[in-house]
């Protein structure tokens, strides 16, 4: 059910969010011009000169891979926290606070959080990288498309393990929990304000516009310029459409599914 209701999440994410994607991509790691603007006169030059398809640019690659690499991460973070819960008792039921570290987080859900990350990496960095060279319009070869593979498994798995973490601290908060949208929106936001630095670094790397400098290099140079969240603005407004309607997908979608395999 996971895999399932993680593809639809995939799918709805790109659909709504893919323009204002392209927008932060080129302000972290586009032409020279790009990169010194911001999201209005970067989206206003786009359409000008592509139109509205010019939005999309890159998104056939992430059509297709973010409804698996979606689908990746939340089967996989299943997997892992009900083979940790289902040893001890119901895979239903998460650690009761006396068994929480400080009382507030859940072990097991940051584990499986890192793990479902580490599954969304290994299947969306050949697609990010054909989708962010699409985006600023740089060439690319297939020899090449696991470039920054490594910056972007690592930047997801802190990035799904933050989401995670944030949901079941929303759950602790919220009798009864946020809603769907709420949800997906808030806990989306705040797990990609965890790990923007590395988000910018690993556009900059699979863009081919910083040939020769590595990520420690890249990661000082946006920190003395003061850039380390480049981007940020389009990056949040994307992220709480795109992850507020997805999660209202994916919690239908499970529904539906647990309902017909009852």
């Amino acid at each position: 059910i996971g895999f399932a209701a993680g593809a639809s999440y995939g799918f709805t994410s790109v659909l709504v969010g893919q323009p204002l994607d392209t927008i932060k991509t080129r302000m972290q790691a586009g032409s020279k011009k790009a990169r010194q603007g911001n999201m209005i006169s970067v989206g206003k030059d786009l359409v000008v000169k592509e139109g509205v398809r010019g939005l999309y640019r890159g998104g056939l690659p992430l059509f297709v891979g973010g409804t698996l690499f979606r689908s990746a991460q939340f089967g996989v973070n299943d997997l892992a926290l009900n083979a940790m819960r289902s040893t001890r008792y119901n895979p239903d039921i998460p650690i009761p606070k006396e068994g929480r570290i400080f009382g507030i987080f859940d072990y097991e859900v940051i584990i499986a959080g890192f793990c479902g990350g580490i599954g969304r990496g290994l299947v969306e960095a050949p697609f990010e990288f054909i989708k962010v060279r699409r985006q600023v319009e740089q060439q690319w070869k297939l020899r090449d498309i696991y470039k920054g593979s490594g910056v972007t498994i690592f930047r997801n798995a802190f990035l799904f393990m933050s989401f995670m973490t944030y949901i079941d601290f929303g759950n602790q908060l919220v009798p009864g929990g946020l809603t769907p949208f709420m949800k997906g929106a808030i806990c989306a936001n705040l797990a990609w304000m965890t790990v923007w630095p590395l988000d910018v670094v690993k556009s900059q790397v699979q863009s081919g516009n910083f040939q020769g400098q590595d990520i420690p290099s890249l990661l000082k140079e946006l920190h003395r310029s003061g850039r380390l969240y480049r981007g940020l603005l389009p990056g949040l407004t994307r992220s709480s459409i795109a992850n507020g309607c997805s999660m209202e997908v994916y919690v239908r979608v499970q529904k539906i599914m647990e309902a017909q395999l009852a």
